[in-house]
């Protein structure tokens, strides 16, 4: 679109309409999955790998979404139950029952975590047109790991920040950071 000038303003400028060029950072490729009946969304980026729930060592002293750490191929990562970390009820792991290991960006660079699902739904692209800020809930509630709504297939998929729903400030105060090497096997 081409905004011509009015007599005495500046010369024409070029403005950009097209919606895919630009602005919506937000827009791009998703994992679905159910959580309490409930459809949230991380952008595919951040997933490193799917996998059925393995045998969590539980570390003491950690909050109760902290399910604990387990070996991936010799790495030890933190895993989050998402139930427990926003507050929903407890449920027994089932074989839909998933982790789903991410990448969240940390001040030593990037590192691995994995978070417990109830099920992994599918891969959708989400238009910028499809995606609206979420709604204040007032100035009490801070939700900064809400990327947006997804208006999708006639529903609304919760849109995550994976990288601020589990700070990595949380895992290092509770030395689980995901730095160290496996035990070896003797």
């Amino acid at each position: 679109m081409i905004v011509r000038p009015v007599a005495g303003c500046a010369p024409p400028v070029r403005i950009n309409t097209d919606v895919s060029a630009g602005a919506d950072a937000r827009a791009g490729k998703y994992l679905a999955f159910h959580l309490n009946g409930e459809e949230f969304a991380i952008q595919v980026q951040k997933v490193r790998e799917i996998m059925g729930v393995l045998d969590i060592t539980p570390v003491p002293g950690t909050p109760i979404y902290v399910k604990g750490v387990l070996n991936l191929r010799g790495k030890v990562i933190p895993v989050v139950d998402l139930r427990l970390k926003f507050g929903m009820p407890p449920a027994d792991y089932d074989q839909r029952t998933c982790i789903v290991v991410v990448q969240i960006a940390g001040s030593q660079g990037p590192m691995l975590m994995g978070v417990v699902v109830d099920s992994v739904a599918e891969v959708l692209q989400a238009a910028a047109a499809d995606i609206e800020d979420a709604p204040s809930f007032g100035q009490d509630v801070q939700i900064p790991y809400l990327l947006g709504l997804a208006k999708i297939k006639g529903g609304v998929k919760i849109l995550l920040d994976i990288d601020q729903v589990m700070m990595e400030r949380e895992l290092t105060r509770m030395n689980l950071t995901g730095c160290q090497e496996a035990p070896r096997q003797i």
